[in-house]
């Protein structure tokens, strides 16, 4: 059987809800891989060794490999792994293939995953496996809006297309150091409005509206509306978008398991005193019964059978009684500072970009945007 190429939808398909019984052949070097991989619930078996290693020590890498499996193959950009996958089918391995574009279009993905479908309007979760992150669109008659959009502007245009929809507005929940946010490409390409908070965005060298807290956004044909509530901490600006009364984009404020850590700006008891607060007179006032639409994901057990990460606020904070019970800033402040980590370097230049200060060729930013992001207060 001849080795052939496999698009990165069949890899989602297979590691999120075939369960295939495959093994993934990972050929980039050994650093790359402990930085970042392919992961999904129902990948069972992964090994990685290393492209040059098929060709310094070609019998020994065969041996390496099981036999009687379908072993799928992925590297940086394409190439090693079909060099690697000719010499495992030669060697007599039957079902071999290899990932087209390499690591980096797994890297890109998005998924849509549709949250509700109701009169009023349409929700979609944006899943974005290899940043482990999500971004949100929300469809009220021809209106589109775009919450936290990745850098790949073109999939949200796209996305526009073909449901025959007007791109209007994209909203930021807060300034991203992890990822580079694709706002200003789709607002080019569309004319939408960028939404954000000054706090955040106060360096800023594009136009952006300005949104305050309490703030009513509505769509154009229905009731539909949008509110700006300012949930500080992750960052100074951090700003959650309640649809609807019903569902919380929350950004990085809340996840399903932690919260947004509030150390990433270096004023980590300055803005750990800000995220108190929000939790206290913020969050802890909000309905239990909000669905809440974190920023990210910590891990698998947190999608839900319907393939979406969602969960209602009080179901987050009696799963996170170790962060919510802490009464007083000193005991959450000491939390905080227990569960700190340090913060990939290349946060700095994203947060650079994402204001418009800097910006890198598009080769540099594919390699400044690869890697899970690091943005939870407690892993």
């Amino acid at each position: 059987m001849e080795t052939y190429a496999y698009p990165v939808e069949d890899l989602y398909e297979a590691v999120f809800k075939d369960g295939d019984n495959f093994l993934l052949l990972d050929v980039r070097n050994n650093e790359e891989f402990s930085k970042f991989r392919v992961e999904g619930p129902f990948l069972k078996e992964t090994l990685n060794v290393p492209y040059f290693e098929f060709i310094e020590f070609k019998e020994e890498s065969i041996k390496k490999v099981p036999q009687g499996k379908k072993i799928r193959i992925v590297c940086a950009k394409e190439g090693s792994a079909k060099y690697v996958a000719d010499i495992l089918n030669s060697a007599g391995f039957d079902d071999v293939s290899y990932l087209t574009g390499g690591i980096g279009v797994w890297a890109d993905l998005l998924k849509p995953v549709l949250i509700e479908k109701n009169d009023n309007f349409t929700l979609y979760q944006f899943i974005r496996p290899g940043k482990a992150s999500l971004s949100y669109g929300l469809v009220c008659g021809n209106e589109l809006f775009i919450f936290d959009p990745a850098r790949t502007a073109q999939f949200y245009l796209n996305f526009a297309k073909t449901q025959n929809l007007q791109l209007t507005k994209v909203f930021e929940t807060h300034l991203q150091a992890d990822y580079i946010s694709g706002n200003r490409l789709i607002s080019a390409s569309s004319g939408a409005q960028i939404l954000a908070h000054e706090n955040d965005f106060s360096m800023a060298v594009f136009d952006y509206y300005k949104i305050a807290d309490g703030e009513k956004i509505q769509c154009k044909e229905n009731k539909t509306i949008v509110q700006a509530i300012h949930t500080p901490g992750h960052t100074p600006g951090s700003t959650s978008y309640l649809i609807a009364n019903r569902y919380l984009i929350a950004g990085d404020a809340v996840f399903i398991k932690s919260i947004g850590r509030p150390d990433l700006g270096g004023k980590v008891e300055e803005w750990s005193g800000m995220l108190f607060k929000t939790i206290q007179t913020v969050l802890k006032k909000l309905d239990g019964n909000i669905d809440v639409l974190p920023g990210h994901y910590m891990d698998w057990t947190e999608m839900s059978a319907q393939g979406s990460f969602v969960a209602s606020l009080h179901v987050i904070i009696d799963n996170n009684r170790q962060i919510y019970d802490l009464e007083n800033i000193d005991d959450f402040t000491e939390f905080i500072k227990a569960n700190m980590r340090e913060q990939p370097k290349v946060y700095a230049e994203i947060r650079k970009v994402n204001v418009g200060l800097i910006e890198p060729p598009e080769e540099e930013q594919e390699i400044m945007d690869v890697g899970k992001n690091e943005c939870a207060a407690s892993s």
